[in-house]
C-alpha cells in the first residue's frame, strides 16, 4: 500500500522583516548620533543602540504584538467584596516595562546619574534617540514612560524640597520593584482642551493637606504610583482658580488613596497601555507650586509630553519606512523587484521626506532644550516654538506615512499579524493627546505673539543655512523666497489675529526649519545625502506646484541617485 502523498510546503513569497536589527537597518541612525551626541557618550552608548536595535526588530516587537492583542483588564472589587480598583497587565507588557524603565532607564536618565553606567544625567538627545529606537517596537508604553519622565521634571521645577526628596527617588528608580510610575490626570468631560472649565475641586484640610473630589475623563496609566492633577482650589472662574497637585496612589499608612478607576477605555490604538476614567472621592494630594497657577505649571509637563509625542511620531515613521523599504527590496512583481519600479521609488521617497524631517526637528529641539535648561534665553524661546511645531506636523505626517507603508505591503499590511496595522492605529494618537492639531497650531501663534519666539527661530534657521551644505544654485532663489514667505505668513497669522491661518503657518515654519536642519546636517560626515532630502522639502512642501505638470516626477527620480534605500 502506497503512503499518502502530501503537497510540498509552499515557499513564502511575503518578505518578513521580523528579526532585523532596526538600528543597523537605518542608514541615518549612527551618523546622526555622531553629530548630535558628545563623542565620549556616543562611544559609551553605541553597544546599547546596537543591542536595542536587535531587540526592537525581534523580541520587543514580538512582545508588543502580544501586548497589543491582550490589553490590560480592570477589576473593581476584591474577592472578599471590598471596593478596590486593580489593573492586570499581560506579562508581555510587563516585560516591555522592565526593558524601558529598568534595563534602559528611559524615564530616569534625564534626572539621575548611573543609568546605563553613565556617571551623570544624560542630555535630551540621548534620551530621545534611544526612545526613537524603542518606539519602533512598542508605542503604547512610551506614553507612561514619557509621563514618568515629565512628572519628575515638573516636580523638580515646582515642588517644595521635602516633596522632591520624598517622591523623586521613587519615580526615577531603575530597580523595577522600587519604581513608581507617573501619570497626569487633566482631562474632564467639560474640560478637554479648555482647561479653564476644570470642575474637580480641591479643599484644604485642617492639617494643611488637600483633598480632591471629581471625575477625570481620560487618564492614561491610571494605576501609576503618582499623578499630576489639575483641580479648582480658588473661588474664582477660569484658569486663575486652578492649581496643580500630586496625587499618590497609596496613602502614607499604606492603604489605597480615595479614588476609583471606573472603567478602562477601548481605544483604537495604544491598546497595550491602560487608559481609564477616574473618580476622586476626597483623595489625598500635595499642592505643587503656587496656588492658582496650576495650568501654567502643568504646561511644562504637557510640553515635555508634546515633544515626546513628536519623537514617537518620528519613530513610527522610521519603522514604517524600514518595513516598506525591506518589503520593496525583497518582493518581486512583474519580473522586477518593487524597489526598481519608478512609481514605488517615488512612493518611498515621499515617505522618507517627512520621516527624516521629523528626526531632524527632534534632534534640533533636544539640543535647544539642553541649552535652555542651562539658562540660555534664546534657546528657551526656541524650545517654546519648536515643541508645538513638532507635535503638530510630525504627528499628522505619521498618519500618512504609516498608511502608505500599509499600502506598500498590500493586503497583508491590513492584517493584524503584521506590524503595519498596529503602526497605523497608534499613529493617530499623536494628533489628539496633549492637544489636537488645531490647539497645537494655535499654540504656535501664541508662542509668536506672547513669547516673541519668531526672531529666535529665524536667527536659528539662518545660522543653520549659513553653516550647512549650500543650496544648489538653481534652487537658491526659491529657497530665499520660501524663507521670507514662511516667516511673513507666521507673523501675519499671529499679530494679524488670523487664527484660521494657524495650521498653514505652522506647516510653513516646520518645513523651513527642517529644510535648514537637513542642510546643516548634510555638511557633516556620513550625512551628505540629507541635502537631497532638503531639496525635496523645498520643491514639494514649500514651493507652489502645478498638479498637472508633465515633468512633475523628474526631481524625485533624480534624487534617487543620492539616496540609498
Amino acid at each position: 500500500m502506497n503512503a499518502p502523498m502530501h503537497a510540498p510546503a509552499p515557499v513564502s513569497n511575503i518578505p518578513d522583516a521580523r528579526g532585523i536589527n532596526l538600528f543597523a537597518a537605518d542608514p541615518y541612525a549612527a551618523p546622526m548620533l555622531r553629530l548630535y551626541l558628545p563623542a565620549d557618550l556616543l562611544a559609551h552608548l553605541l553597544p546599547t543602540f546596537d543591542e536595542l536595535g536587535g531587540l526592537a526588530g525581534g523580541r520587543l516587537d514580538e512582545l508588543a504584538d502580544v501586548a497589543d492583542k491582550h490589553p490590560p483588564t480592570l477589576s473593581v472589587r476584591t474577592r472578599d467584596g471590598r471596593d478596590q480598583s486593580g489593573i492586570a497587565k499581560h506579562p508581555a507588557y510587563v516585560e516591555l516595562e522592565k526593558t524601558a524603565y529598568a534595563k534602559l532607564g528611559l524615564a530616569a536618565m534625564s534626572h539621575r546619574a548611573g543609568v546605563l553606567g553613565w556617571p551623570a544625567p544624560m542630555p535630551p538627545a540621548a534620551k530621545y534617540a534611544l526612545s526613537h529606537l524603542f518606539v519602533q517596537a512598542e508605542f503604547g508604553l512610551c506614553c507612561p514612560v514619557s509621563m514618568t519622565d515629565s512628572l519628575a521634571r515638573t516636580l523638580r521645577k515646582y515642588g517644595d524640597a521635602e516633596l522632591i526628596r520624598k517622591v523623586l527617588p521613587q519615580v526615577t528608580a531603575i530597580d523595577f520593584d522600587e519604581l513608581r510610575q507617573g501619570a497626569m490626570f487633566m482631562t474632564e468631560q467639560a474640560a478637554g482642551s479648555d482647561v479653564s472649565a476644570t470642575e474637580t475641586r480641591a479643599e484644604q484640610a485642617d492639617d494643611g493637606s488637600w483633598r480632591l473630589t471629581g471625575d477625570k475623563w481620560f487618564c492614561s496609566n491610571p494605576d501609576a504610583g503618582f499623578a499630576m492633577v489639575l483641580a479648582r482650589s480658588e473661588a474664582k472662574p477660569g484658569l486663575g482658580g486652578v492649581s496643580l497637585f500630586l496625587l499618590p496612589r497609596d496613602l502614607p499608612d499604606g492603604g489605597h488613596n480615595h479614588y476609583r478607576i471606573l472603567r478602562l477605555k477601548d481605544k483604537l490604538g495604544t491598546r497595550s497601555m491602560a487608559s481609564g476614567e477616574i473618580r476622586l472621592e476626597g483623595a489625598f494630594a500635595w499642592l505643587v507650586g503656587e496656588r492658582g497657577r496650576g495650568f501654567q505649571q502643568m504646561a511644562d509637563m504637557i510640553n515635555n509630553s508634546r515633544l515626546s509625542n513628536g519623537m514617537r511620531a518620528a519613530g513610527l515613521m522610521r519603522r514604517a519606512l524600514t518595513e516598506a523599504t525591506y518589503f520593496a527590496r525583497h518582493r518581486r512583481a512583474f519580473g522586477s523587484r518593487l524597489v526598481d519600479l519608478p512609481l514605488m521609488q517615488r512612493q518611498l521617497l515621499k515617505m522618507l521626506v517627512p520621516t527624516e524631517q521629523a528626526r531632524s526637528i527632534m534632534f534640533q529641539t533636544a539640543a535647544a532644550l539642553e541649552r535652555a535648561d542651562r539658562g540660555d534665553e534664546a534657546a528657551r524661546a526656541l524650545v517654546r516654538i519648536l515643541t508645538p511645531l513638532i507635535k503638530f506636523r510630525a504627528c499628522r505626517d505619521a498618519r500618512k506615512v504609516t498608511g502608505d507603508a500599509m499600502e506598500v505591503r498590500g493586503g497583508c499590511g491590513y492584517i493584524e499579524e503584521w506590524a503595519e496595522a498596529r503602526l497605523l492605529r497608534d499613529a493617530h494618537l499623536g494628533s489628539i493627546w496633549e492637544g489636537t492639531s488645531n490647539i497645537v497650531a494655535l499654540d504656535v501663534l501664541r508662542a509668536i505673539e506672547r513669547n516673541r519666539c519668531l526672531p529666535a527661530l529665524r536667527e536659528h534657521v539662518e545660522r543653520l543655512l549659513a553653516e550647512g551644505r549650500a543650496c544648489p544654485p538653481d534652487l537658491a532663489p526659491l529657497q530665499d523666497e520660501a524663507l521670507d514667505k514662511a516667516f511673513l505668513l507666521a507673523e501675519h497669522a499671529a499679530h494679524g489675529k488670523r487664527p484660521e491661518l494657524a495650521r498653514q503657518a505652522a506647516s510653513a515654519l516646520y518645513n523651513i526649519l527642517t529644510l535648514a536642519a537637513l542642510r546643516w546636517e548634510a555638511a557633516h560626515e556620513g550625512l551628505s545625502t540629507r541635502g537631497a532630502i532638503a531639496d525635496l522639502v523645498l520643491r514639494h512642501r514649500l514651493a507652489p506646484r502645478d498638479p498637472c505638470a508633465q515633468d512633475g516626477a523628474a526631481p524625485e527620480l533624480d534624487a534617487l541617485e543620492a539616496l540609498v534605500f
